[in-house]
């Protein structure tokens, strides 16, 4: 249900993207890159389908707790139960989206969503797919029996809510600012300034933040730095989702107390084991002296990222639409060879020489697996499929013969 209210709204983000970008040009404000915009569309489109293939640990806890733990059963015809769940989710909210601020293993997972140098809707797309432990902090909502399905609409609802406030190009909203998020609000939150750090963490409400005590206004004489201070410096979707899963299990690994091990994981964010700090410090840039990463690739590149970015939307809501009438082997296929494109194209948006002989196997890879797939492909299907081969062929082949300057 949730993922379809997703699915539905999608055409709207798009739409919101395109008004958007025309304000943009129209000011002149340059909040937007091509390179850093794909890169956030791309993980939003890899959180989105990975949950269609991957069964997850929450799958099963919510299952369990609507008829185990609930105390009561509120009614799901109920106006009121709808009202009341959405404004308790987006408490509970509040709660996992400040711990994920806070505690070191749920920032590895939640920093996703913070690595853009830049703020625009896109980023709002720029989801993680690397998320544990989300479930404990929603519990609540069935022990006092609401009903799954208004639990999964007020998620989803809550989340379509949390797109809008990602932008520059809307100033304060008078009123509005003392009851709900807004984009002021959200655009401190993003900030890597000492003042704005794990500052307005609701959803839809910013009477949580005011209630207690992580509320902070936008000043005109600070202006917000945009990304972490741990850049990630990378358009690989892959590894923006562990880069800082890895670097938590490499300090665990380096430290010789067995204790710190497993401390690191449930420590304040940016807590390191103190021998490791010794060993192998981290130099962490300054709010508004870092340079963005932005290797300068030809347009050409940039254009056909967005392109597989274009294809790879249009493949995942066929996806979407008929997960459930695969079989686990075929779906975990189809969304490999969705998500390879997205992973191929950041190397290519990098620059790296290495990654046209990737693209070269990725397109080879799927044209063998639509070979042996064809009979079980809808026809309508099977002709995109392969007017979309034909396309990145083409369109491929003009690129091989360009040069493709080398990341930095």
């Amino acid at each position: 249900m949730a993922t379809l209210i997703i699915l539905f709204a999608t055409p709207f983000f798009f739409i919101l993207i395109a008004v958007e970008l025309f304000f943009n040009r129209k000011r002149e404000t340059s909040v937007y890159r091509i390179n850093d915009s794909i890169m956030s569309l791309s993980l939003g489109v890899i959180s989105q389908t990975k949950k269609l293939v991957i069964f997850s640990f929450a799958t099963l806890v919510y299952a369990w707790a609507g008829d185990s733990i609930a105390i009561t059963h509120l009614p799901v015809d109920s106006p009121v139960v709808w009202v009341f769940s959405f404004v308790f989710y987006d408490f509970l909210y509040y709660w996992f989206h400040r711990f994920s601020h806070r505690i070191n293993f749920l920032w590895a997972s939640h920093v996703v969503h913070h690595q853009s140098e830049e703020y625009n809707l896109t980023t709002a797309l720029r989801q993680t797919s690397s998320s544990i432990m989300v479930w404990v902090f929603y519990l609540p909502s069935f022990v006092i029996g609401i009903p799954a399905e208004v639990f999964f609409v007020s998620g989803a609802l809550n989340l379509i809510y949390q797109y809008w406030v990602h932008t520059q190009l809307i100033g304060k909203l008078g009123w509005f600012e003392s009851i709900f998020v807004t984009p002021s609000h959200h655009r401190v939150h993003h900030g890597q300034n000492e003042i704005y750090i794990d500052k307005n963490q609701g959803g839809v409400f910013i009477l949580w933040d005011k209630m207690f005590g992580t509320f902070q206004e936008e000043l005109d004489d600070e202006k917000v730095v945009y990304g972490v201070r741990r850049p990630v410096n990378s358009f690989n979707p892959i590894w923006a989702n562990f880069h800082t899963w890895t670097s938590l299990l490499v300090d665990a690994f380096r430290t010789k107390s067995w204790l710190d091990k497993i401390k690191i994981w449930f420590m304040p964010t940016g807590w390191r084991p103190k021998d490791v700090e010794l060993s192998h410090p981290i130099k962490k840039q300054i709010a508004g002296t870092q340079v963005k990463y932005d290797p300068q690739t030809s347009s050409a590149v940039k254009y056909y990222a967005l392109f597989q970015y274009a294809t790879c939307v249009f493949f995942s809501v066929m996806f979407i639409l008929l997960a459930l009438k695969l079989e686990f082997a075929l779906s975990l296929l189809f969304w490999m060879c969705i998500t390879l494109p997205l992973l191929t194209s950041g190397l290519l948006l990098e620059g790296f020489k290495s990654a046209k002989m990737m693209e070269v196997s990725r397109i080879g890879a799927t044209i063998i697996f639509v070979f042996i797939m064809k009979n079980e492909l809808a026809p309508v299907l099977l002709n995109f499929v392969i007017g979309y081969l034909v396309l990145s062929i083409l369109l491929f082949s003009t690129l091989a013969k360009r040069s493709f300057a080398k990341a930095s």
